[in-house]
């Protein structure tokens, strides 16, 4: 019988888990696991973490299968948004742990604040992409400050490739546009 099982699409395997058929999810687990805690891997950038998310994942597909709607979407596409919206919200809510006593070695280097007033550059850089749109400050964040890759950034921001990459020539040509204003209130000045 489980043969059968091996053969049967995600989305029927889905529905035999609603009726509390443990095979078929075993059959999920066994097909996609791996897959997801790749992704998991990649969003949380912790190992320890992306397991422990992609686990309530696959718990809570038993415990609510109900909540996948094969009509709106393939069971990959949902469970991929599910793994990677468990482990944002885990990422936002997770408090780093204190260092232990005595780790913090006194540090006689420039605070921050001094290197960005010596910093001018990045200061200017700061304050354009200050004042680009959100979703445009969230693209050049993932893309280039983060360094993930259009597909990821996509997947985070909940677009397809397509629509990020148009995103980002966008917010490119926006941070260019407010970047030569800088420029040119900076000639201004000085003229």
């Amino acid at each position: 019988m489980h043969d059968s099982l091996d053969d049967s699409s995600d989305e029927t395997l889905v529905a035999k888990v609603c009726d509390g058929d443990r095979k078929a999810f075993s059959c999920l687990v066994g097909r996609h696991g791996l897959r997801f805690r790749a992704i998991a891997i990649r969003t949380c950038g912790d190992i320890m973490l992306a397991e422990e998310m992609v686990q309530e994942c696959f718990v809570k597909l038993w415990t609510r299968p109900q909540s996948f709607d094969g009509t709106k979407a393939k069971f990959t596409t949902w469970f991929h948004r599910v793994v990677v919206n468990r482990c944002l919200d885990e990422l936002r809510r997770k408090k780093p742990a204190p260092l232990p006593e005595g780790f913090d070695t006194p540090d006689h280097r420039p605070t921050a604040e001094a290197s960005l007033e010596a910093d001018g550059g990045r200061q200017i850089l700061m304050a354009a992409l200050a004042r680009l749109s959100d979703r445009q400050k969230q693209a050049l964040t993932l893309s280039y400050l983060d360094g993930f890759s259009n597909m990821e950034a996509a997947g985070i921001m909940d677009l397809n490739i397509k629509a990020y990459e148009s995103l980002l020539v966008r917010s490119r040509a926006k941070i260019r546009e407010e970047l030569k204003a800088e420029k040119a209130d900076l000639m201004s000045a000085f003229a």
